[in-house]
């Protein structure tokens, strides 16, 4: 059974994680280059639609593999273990991924103009970034690095 809930969580990471370098490398330079936000706003009413169920997919199987390995919810906040650090690193990110979505979401995407786009670029490439680190955390629970 983990091996099909690591399956499912590893697709939904390459949509989520992929999808972000090609927002952060392709889409975004191209769009501060023209100063048009429309570029942005178009790539993600597309990219929306599998982004974030890609999300919500790697977040509940994250959740559940975290169970399986540490059964005691109290175990994932120890640090006594790797494994447990790398849980708690992986719910910061988490963390840091919904904060800053939601900022943007909330503060930024609904005004965006040439003139805000580079405060939305700021939190492209956070996000982008976070998302690499969860890939990264990801390695290290199989014994990479």
């Amino acid at each position: 059974m983990y091996s099909y809930i690591l399956l499912t969580h590893i697709l939904a990471a390459t949509i989520w994680t992929g999808g972000h370098l090609v927002l952060a490398l392709t889409v975004l330079p191209r769009a501060l280059r023209a100063h048009d936000p429309g570029i942005l706003l178009n790539f993600e009413s597309g990219y929306e639609k599998i982004g974030m169920p890609a999300l919500l997919i790697q977040i509940v199987t994250g959740l559940w593999m975290a169970h399986l390995l540490l059964p005691s919810h109290a175990d994932w906040f120890s640090g006594e273990t790797l494994q447990s650090r790398l849980v708690m690193l992986k719910l910061g990110l988490l963390a840091l991924t919904a904060a800053t979505a939601l900022d943007a979401r909330l503060r930024i995407i609904p005004r965006l103009t040439a003139a805000t786009l580079p405060a939305m670029a700021r939190r492209v490439t956070l996000v982008t970034v976070v998302s690499v680190c969860f890939v990264i955390v990801g390695v290290a629970f199989r014994g990479g690095f």
